[in-house]
Order: structure tokens, then sequence, then C-alpha cells
């Protein structure tokens, strides 16, 4: 596994090693002693899979302290635009987001930090998105951003939005707990 480290802070890409047979493949996607030694979070509480539809967006979600979480994602099945949003009013990188495509071909972990916001577009049917968090799931802590609200350049006109997702707070109106 190799980290590499992106323009916001804390928010890392993990590269898994990819191990390939005629059987098919095998990937290690945690292991609590490089966690360690790379200072990330290994207390994960929950974690669960959303299955989606080509041309579905799902964000730009997070929770709000005290169930403000650190997010580990990982792309199981498809193609997805992932994206990253800090919102952390601290940070030299506010208000700025990361983009990166995903598939199965180059597997990676996404490491996301406390204080930043996240969400996808599915570019294929049936995509399989596998979410790790530090905290569990909390209704009244459970947020986001609108996600057309901030200098994304989606890759599709049309999303398939859930309602909730599409009555977040524009970006220029929510005040940051961060």
């Amino acid at each position: 596994m190799e980290i590499e480290n992106t323009f916001i802070s804390g928010l890392k890409l993990l590269h898994l090693n990819k191990f390939e047979d005629s059987r098919g493949s095998f990937l290690k996607v945690f292991n609590e002693e490089m966690f360690k030694e790379n200072s990330l979070a290994i207390n994960f509480k929950e974690s669960y899979y959303s299955i989606s539809k080509k041309n579905v967006l799902r964000g730009m979600h997070f929770q709000i302290p005290p169930f403000e979480h650190t997010k580990l994602v990982y792309l199981n099945h498809g193609e997805i635009l992932d994206v990253v949003l800090d919102i952390r009013k601290t940070s030299q990188t506010y208000g700025k987001h990361f983009s990166i495509k995903l598939d199965t071909k180059k597997p990676i972990l996404i490491y996301i930090p406390i204080g930043c916001a996240h969400g996808f577009i599915s570019l294929t049917d049936d995509t399989i998105v596998t979410y790790m968090q530090t905290t569990v799931y909390n209704k009244e802590c459970d947020t986001g951003i609108l996600w057309s609200s901030f200098d994304m350049k989606w890759e599709i006109n049309k999303p398939i939005i859930s309602d909730r997702d599409n009555l977040f707070l524009d970006f220029n109106t929510f005040n940051s707990p961060f």
C-alpha cells in the first residue's frame, strides 16, 4: 500500500496492491499496523455500502460535532467520480475541492479527514462503494452541502439526486462548525 498526500491537508489516497491470478484478484484494504505507522485513524465504528445506477449523484455528506468522523471510502465495483470538499474554516484549502475518477483497475482507498464533505457520481450502472466511519450514524448530526453550490464541474447535466441531497444548504450560506 502506497500513501499519496493531496493538496487538502489530511486527505490521502491509499494505492492498494492488487494481486491477480487465474482465479481472479485479491486486495488487502486495511492493515492496522500500516495505518498506525502513518498516523491514520483505525477506530472505525461503522461500515456500509451503496449500490448506485449510472448518473446517480450522492453528496455532499458529512456529520457535525459531536459525531464528526474520518471516513474511508473504497470502490468495489464500477466507476465513479469521487469528490471531497474542505469545509474547515481554519484550513488553507477551505472551500476547495479534490476530485478523482476511481475504477477497479487501479484500486484506491480515499482517506477523508474530519471537516470534509464527501460525494460522488456513479459513471456506470451497479456501482458499489464501501464506506467506513470513525463514528456511528447520527440523524441529528448528519448533513451536507448542496452539490451544485461550489466550484465543482460535475461530468453530467442531469444527475439523479435524492430529495434530501437537493435540500442541503448552499456552501456560501453554510456556517461550518469545523
